[in-house]
Parts: C-alpha cells; structure tokens; sequence
C-alpha cells in the first residue's frame, strides 16, 4: 500500500461520487488557520516540502483500491474507477519560514476535483503539525535573545517522524544543533549531545565517571553535574577539567532545580577554578516561557536545551487549520457555516510594511509597495524546481522576523497583527453570498457555532425574534481582551450570525498619573468595542434598508437609542 492510504475515508467516498458523477473539473481548496492559539503573535509556514513529496508521488494502485474496498466493504469492482489517479494539478505555497497571520493561505491546490479531495489529509496533516512546531521553536529563539538554542526532543516527540520534522524546524528558525542523529546526519544539522544520569550511576564515585568519559572523548567534553548534590559535581567537574586542561570549549550541564540560582553558583565556582571558558548548558523542561524567564533574570547560561514541551508544542499542540473549496469550474464557493465562514475564490496574500497585510484575489495587482507570498511551487504535477535549503529557510524567517512588530514578538500576551481583505474579495464574497441565499429553499438553520476558548473571552447569545415571521436566530458574540502595553487594555469582539461576520474594536490607556486598575480597563476597552460593532451593525441594517427601495425616512426606521442602546423599529 502506498502514502495514498493514508487519508480519511471520507475523502475516498467523495472521491468515488465525483469520478461517478463525472465531476473532474478543476477544484481549488484553500489551506488557512482560522485563529492564531493563545500566546502566539504569528506562525512560521511549514511542512510545504512534506506536502509536496507527498502530492508528487501520489498514485493510488491496486493494492489500495483493495484496502479502500475492504474499509467500505465494497466490491473492489466499485472503486475501479480510483485505479491510477495520480495528482496532475498546481499548488501555490507560502514557502517554508516566511512568517504568517491568521486568515491567510499558507497554500492552495488547484486540480481535478477528485484528485484535490484527496490530497485533503495528507496535506493538511503534514502543514498544521509542522507550522505548530516551527511556531513553537521561532519562540524559543526569541526568548534565548541571540543564546544558542538546541533541540533535545526526540525521546518523547509524538514519533520518530515527528522527533525528526522537530530537529528540522529547529535549525530552520535557528536552533544550533540537534541530538537527533539521523536527523543531524540527514540535514547537514550539528549533532550535539552530553551524558545521561544514568553513566554517572554506573560510575562509584562521579569524579571517577567525568574521568571515564574524559578518556573516551578527546577535546572538550559536556559533564553533566546534577546527579547528586548540583554545587559538589560543579566542584567535581571543574577538577577534573583543570586536572585535563579541557577547560576551552567544554561545559557542564545543569538538568534540574533552580536553574537560575544553580547557573550563577556554577558559575562563580567554574571562574573561581580559573576556568572562565567552560560554558553552562541548561536543559530539563524547558519552553520559551522558561528561557524567557531565565534571560531577563540575567541568569550566566551559555546554551539552552529545549526538549518535550517543544517537540510537542505543548501549550499548542494543534492549529485551527482548514482546508476548503473555493473554485468548482470557475465558480467560487464558499462556506457559510456558523463560526466558520469561508470567503470564496483563489486568492493571493499582499505583504506590507509592517505587516499591513491584504488577503486577495489571485488575479489582483498587488497594491502598491506590497509583495506576494504565495508563490507557484508545483505544476501539472510536477515540482516548479528543486526544494530549497535549510539555509534559505532560514534566511526567510530572519527576514520576515527582522520586521514583525515587537508586540507580536512577546511570549506574554502578544498582540498579533491582523490581516484585511481587498475591496474584489469583499465584493466577490458578497457577491457569492447573495447567490446563494437566493439559492437556498426553506428557512436557514439556527446558527449554534462551537464555543472558541480564548484567554479571557466572554460569549454572549442574542436570540433576535422578527415580527410577521416566526422566527428565532442564536447569534454569537467573542468578546478577546489583551493588554497592548504595560497601560493599554485592547478589547476585540466579533458578531457572527452564521451568515456574516462583524468585529468591532476599543481600546481604553491608563493615564500615568492615575492608579492601574485592569478591571476598569477590560471594561472601557470592552464597552467601546462593542460600540463600535454596533455601529457597524447599524450600518449594515441601513445599507439592507436602502437596497429594498425604502428611503430612511420611508416604510422602515432604524436608530440606536440614545438612551438605552436598544434598537427600534416603526411600521
């Protein structure tokens, strides 16, 4: 069986009622992250090389039409229609290491339709996995601020395969080196590596098994210092090292405790024993908070080991990614599920300064002193050139970091920037959403959307009741509060009403002079938030108004209440 198995079914029975149907137009899907994860100001793309290995092989053969039949328990016969579907279409990527936001494609496929559907779970799966560890791995670079960074993950990554994208996306963004060794071997990576608990265990004394390794290691060696008593094996080691003239270049390892506290006692036993230049790596549970945290206490650590809480993304292990139709044929479609709307057609991401970003059309110029970051990756079938280098990857990413704002740089409550829409992908969406409205029989479902956890997030439900049709609607509104600075509270607060989406925005600063106070912050950012989106909300009823041919003075008035807010209505 081929990678072609390695799919949901559902994509195989789609893929079966097209060819049935003889639905093989061109199909474009779009590829995207709905919303950053708490504690992200923006994401690395990755997994794009994956993906395209994956689509470039794709070729489904008779070994996997018998295990497609025998899932659906079918007929081989039944599915002889999937025999030999190869990919043959194009895909248009952000390259791996260019920074993204939400919202935006990070790739789109456009082939036979039967064919793009397939592709879903592969492709999604090897995107969202590695953006999410590349996301992770860009903030512990940051938080290191210029601090060699190395990647200890392997033992306890989700897999072999997954250990070893984690040691690529590392030295991607800018990890100094891997203690995965095929991984190393793979990638041209720097292998690096010390000893376990477990050597100096073997050992009677510690002394006698930083001596041991010593002799089966010439040059500088990393002894491990915290089996026992942390400060006596600093003591130990340091002996030892001067004992050997090995002081340039090794190090000791600190893997428990107060690193912070430990680091600047190793550090004035190691300078105390004339041994300036050995280095103190740091290693046991840590993630960008850690680092973050150790750095700005000024804690003397030369190198910092991050292993499981990174190698799984531990407080994002997964992104809101989608993968949606968007084209059938030269007709754009979209979704208009509640919490989950789709804007239709291909479409292009125009980077500005400051990431200003526009997401639009395919087809469009790009606006004036912008760039596109989706570029044609694959053709026909086939790969538009060789794959690029871990070095390139990474000069994309130092790039695009050298201009993220600082806000979305912060482990603690960033504030990522959000990308806007162009005026065509505005007027097609709604353009798309009138046809299908006009399209639709019978009443609309009620609009549930799932609820969406945020840091510090409040859902409201409206229930809106129309007079001369009965009829109840659940709107949900997502109330997002962060702090801009040390004395800005902003406040976000979207309106879904399963058919459009509105998001208004306040923000409220604390005046030097007066007491911090964050609650009644939350609550003046939050208020003209939601003032703001009323507005808009009113707006768009007028617009509604107007487009049946009532004048605002005529049949309908709508005005907000003064008074109360409230909305009112006059036969």
């Amino acid at each position: 069986m081929s990678d072609a198995m390695t799919t949901d079914l559902y994509e195989v029975t789609m893929a079966m009622s097209y060819l049935r149907e003889g639905m093989t137009g061109p199909a474009t899907f779009s590829l995207f992250v709905r919303d950053l994860p708490p504690q992200r100001g923006f994401l690395v793309a990755a997994g794009l090389e994956s993906a395209l290995d994956y689509l470039s092989g794709l070729h489904v053969g008779r070994e996997d039409v018998d295990a497609f039949a025998s899932a659906l328990h079918r007929p081989p016969r039944d599915l002889r229609a999937l025999l030999g579907l190869e990919f043959t279409g194009d895909v248009r990527a952000v390259p791996e290491g260019r920074i993204v936001l939400a919202g935006e494609p990070l790739l789109e496929v456009t082939a036979p339709l039967p064919q793009a559907q397939l592709a879903e779970t592969y492709v999604l799966n090897q995107l969202n996995h590695q953006t999410a560890l590349a996301s992770k791995a860009a903030r512990c670079v940051l938080a290191a601020a210029g601090h060699p960074v190395v990647d200890f993950s392997l033992r306890r990554a989700h897999g072999t395969q997954s250990g070893f994208q984690a040691a690529r996306l590392g030295a991607m963004v800018g990890f100094a080196g891997t203690s995965n060794v095929a991984a190393a071997t793979a990638t041209g990576i720097p292998a690096v590596g010390t000893m376990a608990h477990s050597f100096v265990e073997a050992f009677a004394t510690e002394e006698g098994a930083f001596r041991a390794f010593a002799r089966s290691h010439p040059g500088p060696v990393t002894l491990l210092v915290d089996t026992y008593d942390t400060e006596e094996g600093v003591r130990v080691a340091a002996r030892v090292l001067r004992d050997l003239d090995r002081g340039p270049g090794s190090a000791v390892r600190l893997d428990s405790g107060d690193l912070g506290a430990l680091a600047a006692r190793a550090r004035a036993v190691l300078d105390g024993a004339g041994l300036p230049d050995v280095r103190i790596i740091a290693s046991g549970g840590l993630d960008e908070y850690a680092v973050d945290d150790l750095v700005r206490s000024g804690a003397p650590i030369d190198t910092y080991a991050v292993g499981t809480r990174v190698g799984v993304s531990a407080d994002a292990p997964f992104l809101d990614s989608a993968y949606k139709m968007v084209e059938y044929e030269g007709r754009p479609v979209m979704k208009l599920s509640s919490a989950k709307v789709t804007a239709p057609g291909p479409k292009q991401v125009f980077r500005r300064s400051g990431y200003a970003d526009v997401i639009g059309l395919a087809d469009e110029q790009p606006p004036d002193g912008s760039g596109s970051l989706l570029e044609t990756v694959m053709r026909n079938g086939r790969r538009t050139g060789d794959g690029p280098t871990l070095d390139e990857c990474r000069a994309r990413f130092t790039a695009d970091l050298e201009g993220l704002p600082t806000a979305a740089r912060r482990m603690r409550k960033p504030d990522p920037p959000h990308a806007t829409t162009s005026e065509r992908l505005r007027a097609l969406t709604a353009g798309v959403r009138r046809r299908i409205d006009e399209g639709a029989s019978g009443p609309r479902p009620t609009a549930t959307g799932r609820r969406t956890k945020r840091a510090r997030i409040t859902s409201v439900h409206a229930e809106v009741r129309r007079r001369a049709m009965p009829h109840t609607a659940e709107w949900k509104v997502r109330l997002h509060l962060f702090e801009g600075d040390e004395r800005t509270t902003k406040a976000r607060v979207v309106l879904d009403t399963g058919t459009t989406t509105l998001t208004g925005q306040g923000a409220a600063h604390c005046n030097p002079a007066d007491m911090n106070v964050p609650e009644i912050g939350d609550e003046l950012a939050a208020s003209r938030a939601m003032n703001d989106l009323a507005q808009k909300l009113l707006n768009v009823a007028e617009r509604d108004i107007e487009g049946l041919g009532v004048s605002r003075s005529g049949h309908w008035t709508a005005h907000v209440n003064a008074g109360t807010g409230g909305k009112e209505e006059q036969p």
